[in-house]
């Protein structure tokens, strides 16, 4: 019992010390919203490794940190991921300094890992199917994710998009939805019949459950009936994967969008807006990850005839 209570205290002061954390990335270094929430959850990961391995934060060292960062690796982390890493410590650093508990920023002398130009990973249409069907529908947190991640998959949505989607800018008769994307631009993404039917069941029998009431502007919410975060997204999407047992993130739901709606025939200028993307060559990355799937299907069925004679 004591232990629970002395534990319970170590999370509250964690929790604590990351808001101060996150205050300062909004205040003192300007950050957007959505960036200071990704370091404050790339940290709070970090802290509960220092406390797993009994490091106070005072204590620290770039030997610690590395150690870290190659515990990141251990979990299959991409240099994309790692490099966040890397970027959200650098930004605890300059925090840690301000406050006294650091000499200097010690992050500032990690190397961040080189990025390549990784294709995307992309799901086919049977993992699509299982990863969908593996939704406890019986539940009403289950209907609302069934809604959720079938909006995010037919729409081709970031997360941060389907989070912030408002009750008005859904249009059941015209089958679009007005979403905002990157720098605050608007685009309209038509949906489908199963999308449509998800997400009236959601809206109509399960949302009113989960806002008892109160007036909340987003279309999905959580068991509080607050504004669903990115981080339960991500948990939710983590569960899902465990019983589909298909490996993947949520943002590989949008990537598979875009690649099957080029391998079903659409162009490429369409599949751009319809993904927010800014500039052409962001979408020409899903073409090379078709022309892959096409070799390796060709080697699949054609063994020993792969190479161009």
């Amino acid at each position: 019992m004591e232990s629970t209570s002395t534990g319970n205290k170590i999370e509250e002061k964690m929790q604590s010390f990351l808001a101060s954390f996150y205050t300062d990335l909004l205040m003192v270094e300007r950050l957007s919203k959505k960036t200071a929430e990704t370091y404050r959850f790339c940290i709070e990961i970090f802290l509960h490794w220092c406390s797993g391995q009994r490091i106070k934060l005072a204590d620290v060292t770039v030997k610690d940190l590395i150690y870290y960062l190659s515990w990141r690796k251990t979990q299959d982390k991409a240099a994309v991921t790692l490099s966040k890493d890397i970027s959200s410590l650098r930004s605890f650093g300059s925090f840690m300094v301000r406050r006294g508990m650091w000499a200097e920023n010690y992050p500032l002398l990690l190397e961040r890992p080189k990025l390549g130009r990784n294709l995307p990973k992309v799901l086919s249409l049977d993992q699509i199917e299982r990863l969908l069907k593996s939704i406890d529908t019986s539940t009403e947190l289950g209907k609302r994710d069934d809604a959720l991640f079938e909006l995010i998959y037919s729409c081709g949505l970031r997360i941060s998009e389907a989070c912030g989607l408002r009750v008005e800018n859904v249009h059941f008769d015209e089958k679009i939805i007005l979403v905002r994307g990157k720098g605050d631009k608007d685009r309209i993404v038509p949906f489908g019949d199963t999308a449509k039917a998800k997400l009236e069941l959601y809206m109509n029998e399960i949302r009113p459950k989960l806002a008892r009431n109160k007036v909340v502007s987003e279309v999905f919410l959580n068991y509080k009936g607050e504004p669903i975060s990115r981080k339960g997204v991500w948990k939710r999407f983590q569960e899902l994967e465990t019983l589909s047992g298909v490996e993947a993130k949520v943002h590989t739901l949008r990537h598979s969008f875009a690649t099957h709606l080029l391998a079903g025939g659409a162009d490429l200028r369409s599949v751009q807006e319809l993904l927010g993307h800014a500039d052409l060559s962001t979408t020409t990355i899903y073409t090379h990850v078709e022309d892959r799937q096409l070799e390796e299907y060709h080697r699949e069925f054609f063994p020993g005839h792969s190479e161009s004679e």
